[in-house]
């Protein structure tokens, strides 16, 4: 893709890029804390992110999955092997899903009015709806992993992939159908996100989430997990609509969670024990 002369200038280190590689960068800047080389800054775009953000999502599965596959080799527990690989994928991401899920528990449910809400939000400190939805979404993922590494740890690589990348690239609707919240917050300053680069961003998970998930499961049960993770972010979509009338970056974050956890649960009914 040809720079334009906007684009080579943006950035306050130099020269940016436009391209595949150059928005890959860009979201495992924001998504991330693996090293991405010395390419200049770029301010976030959602617009940009949405459509790397499945290939973003492959990447920073490399390692978590290493660390499921080689730990069930090496012999561990497969709960402790399930374990490990979660707290690599939290050290990946920066713990930012779990940070939103726990924010979003405490925002929505911990306040009365939107603007109260809202201001739950934005405080880093969690309470007891946030630390309940953060441990019972580390339960579901150590528990929903640990169940096939015990007979398959190549099958419980793909499908916890899979579910990811559904989870991440589907909680971005919100930005589409919903507007920012708070003027001055992350998800504003991150650009709006058009429903067209939304849909690319789609096409691309699919396309991902087929190759790796499929091989352990079935297409029909593929299908299925991505409908429901479309239910969970609709319905998810409404909700923050009704209690705060807008997304945050901590909402589209717990959409994304919300959606892992709703792939996974169809995966496993359809996955075939011995």
């Amino acid at each position: 893709m040809q720079l334009t002369p906007d684009a080579q200038n943006n950035g306050p280190e130099g020269r940016g890029g436009v391209g595949l590689m150059d928005d890959l960068v860009m979201a495992l800047r924001f998504f991330s804390r693996l090293p991405t080389g010395d390419r200049p800054h770029q301010t976030p775009e959602l617009g940009r992110i949405a459509m790397a953000l499945p290939f973003a999502a492959t990447v920073m599965a490399v390692i978590p999955m290493g660390v499921l596959i080689g730990g069930a080799l090496l012999g561990l527990p497969p709960f402790f092997a399930a374990a490990l690989a979660t707290a690599a994928m939290m050290l990946v991401g920066g713990g930012m899903m779990e940070d939103a899920i726990a924010d979003a528990a405490d925002g929505l449910f911990g306040g009365w009015t939107p603007a109260r809400r809202l201001e739950i939000l934005k405080d880093s400190r969690h309470g007891s709806y946030g630390v309940a939805a953060l441990c019972l979404f580390v339960v579901l993922r150590v528990s929903a992993l640990g169940s096939v590494v015990a007979f398959n740890p190549l099958a419980a690589a793909g499908l916890w992939t899979a579910a990811n990348i559904a989870g991440r690239s589907g909680g971005l609707w919100l930005a589409v159908a919903l507007p920012p919240a708070r003027a001055d917050g992350a998800a504003a300053a991150a650009g709006a996100l058009p429903r067209s680069r939304f849909l690319i961003g789609s096409g691309f998970a699919v396309m991902l989430i087929f190759i790796v998930g499929a091989p352990a499961t079935s297409l029909v049960a593929i299908g299925l997990a991505m409908g429901a993770v479309a239910l969970v972010v609709l319905g998810w979509t409404a909700l923050c609509r009704h209690l705060v009338g807008g997304q945050t970056g901590d909402l589209v974050g717990a959409a994304g969670a919300l959606g892992e956890v709703a792939a996974m649960t169809v995966l496993l009914i359809f996955i075939q024990t011995p």
